[in-house]
């Protein structure tokens, strides 16, 4: 197949530190040309890629401090893209809703990923699209029942690329990686650590729209001894972060679509506790790999059963459930689906014939 893979710009694919979306596109793109696909990718300049990269600016927008206005490049790119939509068989979107009114304009039918929440002020355009061909992250995702969901398929990782730990370092830590904001709750991982009396090591990116949140509840509470701020970790900081934690918490106060975060954890041995929103219960498999709770206060009760769990157990878990070729897998049938015409394009059934 001739696929488009499209993602944003704002990171480079795959991102040198943090970025979830990112991560997975570097992905699923480089094993689809593995698997013999034609692959374009329209990405950030600097992103490394197996496929033909595609770009309109030569570095991800956060880098770039001349950038103002990050929206024009986004518009620019799916301008590009969708400018070429004849030269694809099929365009899959990781784009959120932007490229919605774009894909209506071509025959080359866009598949688009959720990679987000549903918000209410989101529902209103997904709404008026919702016969485009969407795939989401996890079951709990699809909160909004009237879009034209092809499959669920969940994100994966490179396993390869997080070596088993089988005992954590000593004296024990519990870990917590995600950007420092409220949804993702580090207010609530330091509540645990200091109730619990364990050490607490947090990494993480503070984005611009949540330096106040940081600055007011975080930073104050951040003393270098038993609370320890790591900041923006590398791949390689970020696996040595988790693989020698006693355990990793996941005290999220949002509808999390997947948290890649918790397989990152598993897949090193390190157990996941986390809070029963979003996806949380179809990742974590409760008291084999951790363990899915109602509130902060029962995550902190749960760290001793935690401790007692198979880190062998969790590896394989993610080995079993969360591997890049199942999630590829996934897509391949996601785009044969589409392109036999057993789901809606743009408001019409396809009559056109297969052209893998």
């Amino acid at each position: 197949m001739r696929i488009a893979q499209v993602a944003p710009l704002w990171e480079r694919v795959p991102p040198p530190t943090y970025g979830g979306i990112e991560l997975v596109v570097s992905s699923v793109t480089d094993e689809l040309v593995r698997r013999g696909h034609e692959v374009t990718l329209f990405a950030s300049g600097d992103s490394q890629t197996l496929a033909k990269l595609e770009s309109i600016h030569p570095r991800a927008l956060r880098l770039d401090p001349e950038i103002k206005e990050p929206a024009v490049y986004e518009m620019m790119k799916l301008g590009s893209v969708y400018g070429r939509a004849a030269e694809f068989d099929i365009i899959h979107s990781h784009m959120g809703f932007s490229a919605l009114p774009f894909a209506e304009l071509v025959k080359t039918p866009t598949v688009h990923t959720l990679h987000g929440n549903l918000t209410e002020d989101f529902l209103k355009i997904f709404s008026q699209y919702r016969h485009q061909p969407y795939i989401s992250i996890s079951d709990a995702q699809r909160q909004y029942k009237d879009l034209n969901y092809v499959r669920t398929v969940y994100n994966a990782i490179d396993v390869s690329k997080y070596p088993f730990i089988a005992q954590p370092s000593e004296p024990p830590y519990l870990a917590f990686l995600g950007r420092m904001s409220p949804e993702k709750g580090p207010q609530l991982a330091i509540e645990i650590a200091k109730k619990t009396g364990y050490h607490l090591k947090m990494a993480g990116k503070i984005d611009a729209v949540d330096v106040e949140f940081f600055e007011t509840e975080i930073a104050h509470l951040i003393d270098g001894g038993q609370i320890e701020f790591l900041g923006e970790v590398s791949h390689e900081e970020k696996v040595e972060l988790l693989a020698h934690a006693a355990v990793t918490l996941f005290p999220i106060t949002w509808r999390e679509p997947f948290g890649l975060v918790m397989i990152e954890s598993m897949a090193a041995g390190t157990p996941v506790i986390g809070i029963d929103l979003g996806s949380v219960r179809e990742v974590i498999a409760d008291g084999k790999t951790g363990f899915v709770c109602q509130s902060w206060e029962e995550m902190a009760a749960k760290i001793p059963d935690a401790l007692a769990l198979s880190r062998q157990a969790c590896r394989d878990e993610v080995e079993s459930r969360f591997t890049i070729a199942q999630m590829v897998d996934g897509y391949e049938a996601a785009y044969r689906e589409i392109l036999e015409g057993r789901f809606a394009l743009n408001g019409s059934l396809s009559e056109s014939k297969p052209v893998f």
